[in-house]
């Protein structure tokens, strides 16, 4: 089920009703059930995997509370990494092993059948696999004490608003909200709503209008002219940051009509004035597990410069695998593995400070580079579409030319970036919340009309991130 879909439309209301009627120990059961039916209504067999992960974990985190014998604690831990890590591995990442491992050996002379088992990749496994991981290490550090009440764990584990596509929230943040009583006020409903507008605003409005421009020309790069792909690359960034952002500000307006706070997970990435900023405000759930569980515990920076560099590179290429089975998206996170070591080179040994323009111009179209790989189906894709631009290629007869003065494009962006700085100004994402009641409405209304007009109804886009 999509939040851009006629069917969550239907279904959140319901979900809404019944939940307000209810007492807390039966709204979380109600919660679950929500929950497991969101998901069931893409694949209901895969519910299995998520049962599984919820088990495991469960009686993982008890026993190793329980116990004072090191070796039996990291047994368990070890049983719970091999059991999701291994799902996760199986279902995303067999067919991408087997198929680069047959390429490997007939680069070396040896043709050999390696049938792939084609399987399908179930949405937002790598989600709720880090999100349920997180709570198992955090009760082996003891950093939390495990909860006792399988059914606020498993509706940590499943929460439907947050559940395919993030944010990645720690149990110490989230299991706290489910256990505890909720109060939904009327300024957190008005906050709530106000979210999941700018959610589609980005989503339905921005992402899905440049979805249909940015495909053909990432799709067919030898037949657009390089002003196209220039521009196509620059879209695509506005796409995919308006689609997981609008992603997350729906999560968290659906969230928090259920009384439940979740984290920010964006920023305004763009308006950073360094790839290390970039990291602090994009995607900020999964590079914060990443620094937590995979940096930090690798020696991040206390073993000397090239240590710090070597972790910097491994946290990021292992990064850029998570979101997806394919060595586009490896470079991808080794670009930014190289981004972020040229920074932390330039601000130790140079102690060079750009000014806040130059720098946020750099930052911008150095992830701008790193998009083209990460768009980009293949290699060759992505070498002919970087050829285009430097050799400034003309356009052939197959590709009509991007019409990037459109007054429907440059209010979509002008709307985003107006958003943007509005929320960067203030601090805070619900901009409109605090304003009077007629500029608020007038501007609610302007959201509405711009969604309604220009936005991309061609059909239900799919969530970028829900094949991560």
């Amino acid at each position: 089920m999509l939040f851009n879909s006629l069917e969550f439309l239907v279904f959140l209301p319901i979900v809404l009703v019944v939940y307000y009627a209810l007492a807390h120990r039966a709204q979380n059961i109600w919660l679950l059930l929500a929950s497991y039916g969101f998901y069931g209504a893409w694949d209901y067999r895969f519910l299995s995997l998520i049962a599984i992960s919820t088990v495991v974990d469960y009686f993982v985190a008890l026993a190793i509370s329980e116990s004072n014998d090191e070796s039996r604690r990291k047994r368990f831990l070890l049983l719970s990494l091999f059991t999701n890590l291994g799902i996760l591995g199986f279902f995303k990442y067999f067919d991408f092993f087997i198929g680069s491992l047959a390429e490997l050996l007939a680069t070396i002379g040896f043709q050999v059948h390696m049938p792939t088992l084609r399987i399908v990749l179930p949405v937002g496994i790598s989600f709720y696999t880090f999100q349920t991981l997180s709570y198992t290490i955090d009760v082996y550090r003891r950093q939390m004490e495990p909860t006792r009440d399988f059914g606020s764990f498993a509706l940590f584990v499943a929460y439907f608003p947050q559940l395919v596509a993030g944010p990645i929230e720690r149990a110490r943040n989230l299991l706290p909200r489910i256990e505890a009583p909720r109060v939904v006020s009327w300024p957190a409903i008005g906050i709530g709503v106000e979210l999941i507008l700018i959610g589609f605003l980005k989503k339905v409005g921005i992402a899905d209008s440049l979805a249909p421009l940015v495909d053909t020309r990432f799709l067919y790069p030898s037949k657009a002219s390089g002003a196209d792909l220039l521009v196509a690359g620059y879209l695509f960034a506005f796409q995919i940051y308006c689609d997981f952002s609008g992603y997350s500000d729906i999560a968290r307006g659906v969230s928090k009509l259920f009384g439940v706070d979740l984290m920010r997970n964006f920023e305004q990435p763009y308006l950073s004035r360094s790839i290390t900023e970039f990291w602090r405000r994009w995607h900020i759930s999964l590079s914060t597990w990443l620094r937590d569980y995979l940096y930090i515990p690798l020696g991040g920076n206390r073993h000397g410069v090239r240590q710090t560099y070597r972790n910097l590179m491994l946290t990021m290429l292992l990064g850029g695998l998570w979101h997806g089975a394919a060595w586009t998206f490896v470079v991808w996170g080794g670009l930014h593995g190289l981004y972020l070591s040229l920074h932390k080179l330039m601000i130790s040994r140079t102690n060079i400070r750009l000014p806040a323009l130059l720098g946020g111009l750099l930052t911008f179209h150095a992830v701008v580079l790193s998009w083209i790989f990460f768009r980009s189906p293949d290699f060759a894709h992505a070498w002919d579409f970087l050829m285009g631009i430097l050799t400034w290629q003309p356009a052939t007869a197959e590709v009509s030319p991007l019409d990037w003065t459109s007054p429907r494009l440059i209010i979509l962006l002008a709307s985003i970036i107006l958003i943007d700085s509005l929320q960067r100004r203030s601090g805070r994402h619900a901009v409109f919340i605090d304003w009077p009641w007629w500029l608020r409405g007038f501007s609610y209304a302007t959201l509405v009309i711009i969604i309604l007009t220009l936005g991309g109804f061609g059909g239900q886009v799919p969530f970028i991130y829900f094949q991560f």
